[in-house]
């Protein structure tokens, strides 16, 4: 059996928790993570960027705590689970590159810090994740659920919970790359406030640069993404009684760098 490969029977169900910080490798991995094993996959920031593409939409403003949240309730939020396509719909509108846009970026923490917003997000990403345990399309495959509070106030019970964290340096240079396409002075200053300014904000509501108590830390800093990807899922294997060995192919990621 390779790394990370499970039996039918062990992966049924499974529920794997992957939190960090931004640039640390969440969305890429987390995808990379689902497809090799089987699993659904969901990409809980995408939520948070879609409440404010919404309110932005809508014209509520994000610092009217209130409206954001009655914006959020109404909100006709629609999630794919496919690591090789997930999707992210409101209102039958296709906003997956429209979230990623940098404005977004700039103003996602007013949403992040909302604890209404949180409570309503965290009730919606709880749902899911039942789905796909109990009976998703593929009658309960289990799923990758990856973000900000995942192991500790959304999953804490999942079968595997990772916290997937890196160097500052090693996260503004990933996450450079992939906005600027270049880790020079320049490009990394310019996604500093994406990375440590939004850590920031969003750390006075969650923690998530230290494990809590039962997750597993992998630090990716001086890894590339097929070796994080391997740390992954030989944490998985090694939670569902999996023997691993090296060798296990990673599927590619298009359009992804590790440290979206």
């Amino acid at each position: 059996m390779e790394t990370g490969e499970l039996s039918t029977a062990a992966r049924t169900a499974l529920v794997v928790a992957i939190d960090g910080p931004s640039g640390s490798g969440k969305s890429s991995v987390s995808k990379a993570v689902a497809r090799t094993l089987g699993l659904a996959y969901l990409d809980t920031g995408a939520m948070y960027r879609a409440v404010a593409w919404w309110c932005r939409e809508q014209g509520v403003p994000l610092d009217d705590a209130a409206a954001v949240a009655t914006a959020v309730r109404a909100m006709p939020l629609v999630m794919g689970v496919d690591p090789a396509s997930p999707r992210v719909h409101v209102g039958g509108t296709d906003i997956g590159e429209a979230i990623r846009r940098t404005e977004i970026s700039a103003v996602v923490s007013a949403v992040a810090t909302n604890l209404d917003v949180r409570a309503e997000l965290g009730r919606l990403q709880r749902a899911a994740i039942e789905t796909e345990r109990t009976g998703g399309f593929s009658h309960g495959r289990g799923i990758v659920a990856e973000g900000r509070d995942i192991t500790t106030v959304v999953a804490p019970d999942a079968d595997v919970r990772v916290l997937l964290t890196a160097s500052e340096e090693a996260r503004l240079a990933r996450r450079a790359l992939e906005v600027h396409g270049a880790a020079d002075a320049a490009s990394l200053e310019a996604t500093r406030d994406q990375v440590v300014r939004r850590d920031a904000d969003d750390s006075t509501v969650v923690q998530f640069h230290v494990a809590a108590d039962g997750v597993v830390t992998v630090d990716s800093s001086g890894l590339d993404f097929e070796q994080t990807v391997q740390a992954v899922l030989g944490v998985v294997a090694d939670a569902a009684g999996a023997p691993a060995v090296p060798g296990q192919a990673v599927p590619s990621v298009s359009a992804d760098a590790v440290g979206r």
